[in-house]
């Protein structure tokens, strides 16, 4: 059976007319009540039981707390902010700010998280007054429809019409192609091959894009905690999180004593056979990543790849060789495999990050551990990305934390670094149009001295 995109659109649309102009609190308790069902412990069980039954990645415990921490996450960011009518006043300009709503909302979600990326966006579109359509990946279609069905349950029971959320329930590329084309506006969560897709439809659109988080550590980290910080990060869902470090780059003055504290949380280091097979059994072509490694356990890649580790083996660590094509353990890998780099000239380390990056994941993120303000700030001024991390684990960080500043979400924009409309972390703020309603004011045009008196004493006006 097929959707009928066209009839979905229709009963989306009639929904959004229903609450197009309600007030801030009618729309604060229709949020409310979407936000509370999906954090219940019992729905979030569900959903991740669910999610890593039908994709066979990812960890069931830490889909759980996912699935709670972003849904309080994203409430949390949304108390007391106003999308509703007048938002802002400027008075002395004369500025009356008005929010208005998009519309339909195509959410393209992917399998990684299936569940929590409808309710980041969901709280999200219903906060600003749109409706959704959720096009689910193909192989966790189950996961997003069920919570798809979870939020129309909390919409019936404050009165607000359900059709606000609907799902797709036989998805393919056609589909996903159509729904895009069809509805407002798209917001898509996936790799560059989907930015492509999405930005074909021809429609308005948020994307995200890869990521290749590569963390710096210096001889001023506190070294076991860094250490325990990245493992945690790394092996939280198998590392199904485009957050999740791909590689830790080490100051060589403190080089060994690191390398003893990631193998004493779990870490293995290859040998160069080793290294070998695992670089076969992952880029199989010598290209494309093998997905069947994705956010699988640690034993299970190291079986494939025929490389026999320690029991109590968390994760497998190589060294890199060449940042770019040369050396695919460069780039991202989705999976509990950690690439290794070693650096004496920091700026010079900044310098190969960005060019790892430019060839996976540019626009995305960076780590960083050091006590010292002036690389942090050298990071972020020189690497090209929308997030800097500093002494935090990183996938629990960058997409917004109970221990950080980032709003919460899990679609993070990559900016035009990776074909892009936003660098930031996407939230209810890229959901809404505004209308300035201008009035007159006296009038007053700027003299010369105001306009350009600085450069004018300096260089007179010839």
């Amino acid at each position: 059976m097929t959707d009928n995109i066209q009839e979905m659109y229709i009963k989306a649309r009639k929904a959004f007319r229903e609450i197009e102009f309600w007030p801030q609190e009618r729309v604060d308790e229709m949020v409310a009540a979407v936000g509370w069902e999906f954090q219940k412990p019992s729905t979030a069980q569900t959903l991740a039981r669910l999610a890593v039954d039908e994709s066979g990645i990812g960890v069931y415990e830490d889909k759980v707390a996912k699935i709670q921490n972003k849904t309080r996450g994203v409430m949390r960011d949304l108390i007391g902010e106003k999308t509703c009518g007048l938002i802002r006043e400027d008075k002395e300009k004369g500025l009356r700010i008005f929010a208005k709503p998009i519309g339909v909302i195509a959410n393209v979600v992917p399998c990684t998280n299936p569940e929590s990326t409808v309710s980041c966006i969901g709280l999200s579109v219903l906060k600003t007054r749109n409706a959704m359509i959720v096009s689910p990946h193909p192989r966790t279609m189950g996961s997003s429809y069920l919570a798809v069905e979870h939020g129309r349950k909390a919409l019936a029971k404050v009165g607000a019409p359900v059709d606000l959320f609907q799902c797709v329930k036989h998805t393919s590329r056609e589909i996903t192609r159509e729904l895009m084309t069809g509805c407002d506006f798209a917001m898509a969560t996936g790799g560059a091959a989907l930015v492509k897709v999405v930005y074909e439809s021809a429609k308005p659109c948020h994307t995200v894009g890869a990521g290749n988080v590569i963390s710096i550590i210096d001889e001023t980290a506190d070294l076991k905690v860094a250490a325990a910080k990245i493992v945690k990060s790394k092996t939280a869902n198998n590392s199904a999180s485009c957050s999740s470090e791909n590689a830790v780059a080490i100051e060589a003055s403190v080089y060994g004593e690191m390398m003893e504290a990631l193998k004493n949380e779990g870490g293995y280091l290859c040998t160069t056979e080793e290294r070998e097979k695992l670089r076969k059994y992952m880029w199989p072509d010598g290209k494309e990543l093998n997905r069947d490694i994705v956010a699988r356990p640690v034993a299970y890649i190291a079986e494939h790849a025929g490389i026999i580790i320690p029991e109590k083996t968390r994760f497998l660590m190589v060294l890199g060789t060449k940042p770019g094509p040369e050396d695919r353990f460069s780039g991202e890998k989705i999976s509990l495999v950690l690439t290794v780099w070693k650096w004496t000239d920091f700026s010079e380390m900044v310098e190969r990050m960005k060019e790892m990056q430019r060839f996976s994941g540019e626009g995305h993120s960076s780590s960083i551990h050091t006590n010292r303000d002036d690389r942090k700030i050298e990071l972020a001024l020189k690497s090209n990305v929308g997030r800097v991390n500093c002494n935090m684990p990183h996938a629990a960080a960058n997409s917004g934390s109970f221990f950080n500043g980032q709003p919460t979400t899990d679609s993070l924009g990559c900016g035009t670094w990776a074909g892009n409309m936003t660098s930031d972390n996407i939230n209810w703020r890229h959901f809404l149009n505004y209308t300035w309603l201008s009035d007159p004011i006296p009038e007053h045009i700027p003299t010369d001295e105001e306009l350009f008196g600085d450069y004018l004493r300096k260089w007179g006006r010839d």
